[in-house]
């Protein structure tokens, strides 16, 4: 089943409230992190916080917000099975919550659309993904992560 602008337009505020809620989740675990390096039970929540964030924000086809959770989520889960996350690791992860909540206060109400340029959220991947080992080259090449479709777009 399709969901028509009208069904779109009554779900956005509901998603809108429930993404706060996951990124203040997401960022009490972070906070946790701080306190107590590498603490499995913190990481989980964030993993298990950003996936629902994203396929929330897929289901209204918020292809950034889905994209870029994704994005942290990977990096996250290969890097703590790796290595210890350190300072550096997780300002950088930090950085990449406070954009998200900035850029969710952004999105257009009528259309879905976030009319800002991918270079924000490219960089803050790329300063995570080198602060958890791995270099812009081994992030998916294939991948255009941050492409913006409206849910009417999609749609159709």
């Amino acid at each position: 089943m399709t969901n028509d602008r009208t069904e779109w337009t009554r779900r956005l505020p509901q998603f809108l409230v429930e993404a706060e809620s996951l990124l203040a989740r997401s960022e009490e675990c972070l906070s946790h992190l701080q306190l107590i390096s590498n603490d499995k039970d913190a990481i989980d929540c964030i993993l298990s916080t950003l996936l629902k964030l994203a396929s929330k924000a897929d289901a209204l086809a918020l292809a950034a917000v889905s994209d870029f959770s994704l994005h942290i989520h990977g990096l996250l889960n290969h890097a703590h099975q790796q290595t210890e996350l350190h300072d550096q690791a997780l300002l950088a992860l930090k950085d990449c919550f406070t954009l998200m909540a900035w850029q969710l206060e952004l999105i257009d109400q009528r259309t879905g659309q976030l009319s800002l340029d991918d270079s924000e959220q490219t960089a803050l991947i790329e300063a995570l993904a080198f602060h958890v080992g791995h270099s812009p080259s081994q992030l998916p090449a294939n991948t255009k992560p941050f492409t913006r479709i409206s849910f009417m777009e999609r749609q159709a």
